[in-house]
């Protein structure tokens, strides 16, 4: 088992990273937040694979512990289900000295962040991810939101969890789909940190994507950039953009496509080939490198064409991104692998380009 820790100017947790730590899930919950209530958050895919599991070492370690298993998907993360949740937590009789645990995927995490951060102003949360997108990415750093209409995380807050448990036994029962849109994440983090975290998305894609592949140090490396950027800048006032590479076209593909046909990581990777061919266009990156670029998201079984929705559709969508400003929006892009440019503003004609390129490659 891996041991980190992230030091935000909010909260410093830990973070457990290794198979099984699912089972010492009670005692850490125990030993940072006391005795108390306790439910956990999950949906109806995982609850039935570790819900028990979870359960059970909590109870064990004294405390009093309840449930709340949603249907799986995208569509439970909106305001209509927190407001459900708040219900929830109201009748059991939560207080800030209790905590909610989020076991699954980004949704789970997202949706039960933000009901811990704003039930009460803040009650206890722990992340336990299921998914290799969520151990890599979405369960660290303290974004909580849920959707909003055709917008990608538009009523959220940041709020630190007390612990992230991050089991990679559990990704034994993940779809090979799943965890491909969790290798994007991994890959989007080699891109940017180049060195030993690119080495190891590099390896991931050259091996069968099988779980048993996914490696402690895989998800830790991840873990610890995403850590080192959040501790330098929580709130994204500036550094912490820098995590948005691939995301801004991302989320506008998720959208065009209504959450549902793309997984996250696969508009991800979508953004991202896009962010390489944007790269070279203005911020002059080598031909070799975005092609080093491809060849990983190629590698891992990523898509490589956006089918089925408009170029316009997608650059309207884009400039409802969250993060645009009155001017548009600032991309992220690469200047050589591993050295990111951040605020980079791109000529409304090339976004409407790139996209095409995306259609029709």
């Amino acid at each position: 088992m891996k041991r980190l820790t992230v030091r935000a100017a909010s909260r410093s947790y830990p973070i457990m990273v290794g198979r099984g730590v699912l089972d010492e899930l009670g005692a850490a919950v125990r030993k940072l937040r006391g005795a108390g209530r306790v439910v956990v958050l999950s949906d109806a895919n995982v609850a039935p694979l570790y819900l028990g599991r979870a359960r059970a070492g909590l109870e064990q370690a004294g405390l009093d512990v309840s449930e709340v298993v949603l249907p799986a998907g995208e569509r439970e993360k909106s305001l209509a289900r927190a407001e459900e949740l708040y219900g929830v937590l109201y009748d059991r009789g939560l207080r800030r000295s209790d905590t909610l645990v989020a076991l699954g995927g980004g949704v789970i995490g997202d949706l039960g962040g933000f009901v811990a951060a704003t039930f009460q102003r803040g009650i206890g949360f722990v992340q336990a991810p299921t998914t290799l997108l969520a151990q890599v990415d979405a369960s660290v750093g303290g974004k909580v939101a849920v959707d909003f209409r055709a917008g990608k995380n538009y009523v959220g807050t940041f709020y630190q969890p007390n612990l992230v448990v991050a089991d990679l036994a559990t990704l034994d029962t993940l779809p090979e789909r799943e965890l491909r849109s969790g290798a994007a994440e991994a890959a989007k983090h080699g891109l940017l940190a180049g060195g030993p975290v690119l080495r190891r998305a590099q390896q991931l894609a050259r091996a069968p994507l099988v779980a048993g592949a996914v490696t402690q140090e895989l998800v830790a490396g991840s873990i610890r950039y995403k850590a080192g950027v959040v501790e330098r800048d929580e709130q994204e006032s500036g550094l912490r953009a820098v995590l948005n590479l691939g995301h801004t076209i991302g989320h506008a593909i998720e959208a065009a496509t209504g959450f549902r046909r793309l997984s996250h990581g696969e508009a991800v990777a979508l953004g991202l080939r896009a962010a390489l061919r944007l790269s070279r266009e203005l911020a002059r990156l080598p031909e070799s490198d975005e092609a080093a670029g491809h060849a990983l998201l190629d590698e891992l079984g990523l898509p490589s064409r956006l089918d089925g929705v408009r170029a316009e559709e997608v650059r309207a969508l884009i400039h409802r991104d969250k993060k645009a400003r009155q001017d548009g929006v600032r991309y992220v892009l690469l200047r050589r692998l591993g050295f990111p440019v951040l605020g980079v503003r791109v000529p409304p004609e090339l976004e409407l380009e790139v996209v095409e390129w995306l259609r029709t490659r």
